[in-house]
């Protein structure tokens, strides 16, 4: 028997309510262990933990939106914000710029990286995602055709990782800080991160929601969406472009966090029946409680060490998957 379903209004009610638990959670987690006292550690809590915790929550709420604009921009429950080459393009960035500063005699540790972490690995992360999206594009002539949009994804994703490859041949330094950011990690996030994931936010979901009918639309086929008037390339452009803003400011921030912007629409369908509307805000809701839900767990489990967050979602949504894949080959 399927599971019964709730209302959106009853389910955006309980990912608050988890929502502000975790908030409080995140700012009682640290290296000690869990403490209340924010009086007594109030510097400790406004500079790291509250970040923190707040861009965890922005971080994952952008990759849940760009996860439900991919599965609609493509009509597929297993497509996920990283298709279009903007993983592969962000890591590239970040290797050439850590490879740049061994060239150059700096010592690059991502534990202990100034200014080059903050302006260098950020800023060279957002313009890798950027710039791996705008080849996918490049290569499929525009976004008219989602098939050829989804290969050249593929393609740009292999050649953007080789390319990270033979750079880290010839800088080995490169590899660890590549290696933390493939694991995701929200440990360095900041009041000036929080900012831009903020703004990423706030003009992506609006921007987002004005494209729901479209793919409400979509989701009836093509030739139903074009006979109501749509522009399906000019569509399909913008979606993407929504898709990469989102997405790239995410990793910019918190590095290539696994399964968030996948698992965000699948929890959400599972549990409402709504349009894109209602999909695109649940879903942003959903990563956001996903991601700060790791994150406090992330700095839990093994203190005063801490897992690297993007390992916890993998496990986590990879099972998930699995388990939702038994039960529908089983029934």
């Amino acid at each position: 028997m399927p599971a019964p379903r709730m209302s959106a209004a009853r389910l955006a009610a309980g990912l608050l309510a988890a929502m502000l638990v975790l908030l409080a959670a995140g700012l009682a987690a640290g290296s000690e262990g869990w403490s209340l006292a924010w009086a007594d550690e109030w510097p400790l809590v406004s500079e790291i933990r509250a970040p923190r915790t707040v861009g965890a929550l922005f971080a994952g709420a952008l990759l849940g939106l760009a996860g439900a604009l991919a599965q609609g921009l493509f009509r597929n429950p297993l497509a996920d914000p990283y298709l279009l080459g903007s993983a592969s393009g962000a890591g590239l960035g970040v290797v050439l710029v850590l490879a740049a500063g061994g060239l150059l005699g700096v010592t690059i540790g991502m534990a202990s990286v100034g200014w080059l972490l903050r302006l260098g690995l950020v800023g060279a992360a957002f313009v890798g995602a950027l710039a791996g999206v705008s080849l996918t594009l490049m290569l499929s002539r525009g976004a008219g055709q989602p098939l050829q949009l989804l290969l050249s994804g593929v393609v740009v994703g292999v050649l953007l990782g080789a390319v990270a490859d033979l750079v880290m041949l010839v800088s080995p330094e490169a590899l660890r800080g590549k290696q933390v950011f493939l694991l995701g990690t929200t440990s360095f996030l900041g009041w000036p991160s929080v900012g831009m994931l903020a703004g990423a936010l706030a003009v992506g979901l609006p921007l987002a929601q004005r494209f729901a009918r479209a793919l409400d639309a979509l989701v009836l086929g093509e030739a139903s969406a074009s006979s109501l008037g749509l522009n399906l390339p000019q569509v399909r452009l913008l979606l993407v472009v929504l898709m990469a803003l989102a997405t790239g400011t995410a990793v910019a921030q918190a590095g290539l966090v696994a399964f968030v912007g996948l698992v965000s629409p699948h929890l959400v369908r599972r549990c409402v029946v709504v349009t894109h509307g209602g999909l695109l805000a649940l879903s942003a809701l959903s990563g956001g409680v996903l991601l700060l839900a790791a994150d406090v767990a992330a700095r839990s489990v093994i203190a005063p060490q801490e897992l690297p967050v993007g390992v916890l979602t993998a496990v986590v949504g990879g099972c998930y998957l699995m388990l939702l894949l038994r039960r529908r080959a089983g029934g």
